[in-house]
């Protein structure tokens, strides 16, 4: 019986020994000891991760967005005014019209026969209008031999034509703008300050503006321009200043045709002072009326155009029977209220051009 206590108190002391190796178990929630770290050991170095380009959260469901930045007003440009076609002023054979205004609402128009007419004798006709539109023609010729008439009223009530005769630009004198008698001597010949070797000069359009008087005319020379072009001669624009309107002084080249746009070919030129106050030379070249302006030392070069002809081909380079020898006039027509009287006076622009053979016609500016 002993032994076997023995044996037991053995066992159990030797249990006991083994217990008090082990740790004691660790109170919840008390610290740990950061453990020492190992002598001579290198810590690798931390390593941050890439930088993604990650969208902006999401705004709140009630944030209200931001508002674009605000753009300048864009400012509409206004159509441009467009001539508009009306219809026939003068019917027949007729062309180079040019308009003078007498006063009191009425419009007397000059206007030549063409070569066609049998018994040609460069003849000038005139006729009256009050509204542009309807002519009445005057009894009797103005003048024979007077082509590409320009007329201009003078400051005493008196009348001066200019027209092209004899290869030369010559003037007649007129109390009333009917009969008509020539000046002495010439206003323009063929000599030129440019060096040309112009065969003659022709088509006048003479403008009293700032003081003097400034003539437009063709210079024509006998030779066909190098290209495929319907005509043999080559027409172009000199100018010249003159104070009284019977010296002029020749200024040179107005504007020139000898290229691609024009092709040799410029002719009818009409000076007409317009709404701003500028100076605008308008003339037809085979597509139709062009305008150019003046600054009162030269005419521009870029000309813009202005009114065509309707052709079946718009690449045509010669559209058939083009409005030719252009003249403006600003006409103004009176309209009246129930009562007859007198509501507003409306001003609108007229350009009358010929169509070979078949009249004079008119188109105005709209816009």
């Amino acid at each position: 019986m002993k032994s076997v206590l023995f044996a037991l108190m053995a066992v159990s002391m030797l249990l006991l020994g083994c217990a008090a190796q082990q740790s004691p178990p660790q109170q919840q929630g008390a610290p740990q000891a950061a453990p020492e770290p190992a002598k001579n050991v290198t810590k690798a170095p931390s390593v941050q991760p890439p930088v993604k380009n990650v969208p902006p959260p999401p705004a709140a469901q009630n944030e209200t967005p931001a508002a674009p930045p605000e753009q300048p007003p864009v400012e509409e440009t206004a159509p441009s005014p467009q001539w508009k076609a009306g219809g026939v002023a003068i019917g027949g054979n007729y062309a180079d019209a040019d308009i003078v205004d007498l006063g009191g609402g009425s419009y007397r128009m000059y206007y030549s026969a063409e070569p066609e007419v049998p018994n040609f004798e460069g003849q000038v006709y005139s006729a009256t209008s009050s509204d542009g539109i309807n002519w009445a023609q005057e009894s009797g010729i103005r003048k024979t031999w007077a082509i590409f008439p320009s007329v201009i009223k003078l400051s005493g009530g008196s009348f001066r034509m200019y027209f092209q005769n004899a290869g030369a630009i010559k003037s007649a004198i007129s109390q009333d703008g009917l009969s008509w008698q020539d000046e002495q001597g010439t206003r323009m010949d063929a000599a030129n300050p440019a060096g040309l070797s112009l065969a003659n000069v022709a088509a006048p359009t003479v403008l009293e503006a700032n003081g003097q008087y400034i003539m437009v005319y063709s210079g024509v020379i006998s030779q066909k321009y190098p290209a495929d072009v319907p005509n043999s001669e080559t027409h172009l624009f000199l100018w010249a200043v003159s104070q009284d309107g019977k010296t002029f002084e020749k200024k040179g080249i107005a504007l020139d045709s000898r290229n691609q746009e024009f092709l040799g070919w410029l002719d009818g030129a009409e000076l007409v002072e317009w709404d701003d106050g500028s100076i605008r030379l308008y003339f037809w070249s085979y597509k139709g009326v062009y305008y150019t302006t003046f600054d009162g030392g030269r005419f521009s070069d870029d000309a813009e155009f202005a009114y065509g002809s309707v052709s079946s081909d718009p690449l045509a380079k010669f559209p058939p029977n083009p409005p030719g020898d252009p003249t403006l006039a600003k006409i103004g027509g009176i309209s009246r209220s129930a009562g007859e009287t007198v509501d507003a006076v409306q001003w609108k622009w007229f350009m009358y051009y010929g169509q070979h053979t078949q009249g004079i016609y008119y188109a105005t500016l709209e816009g």
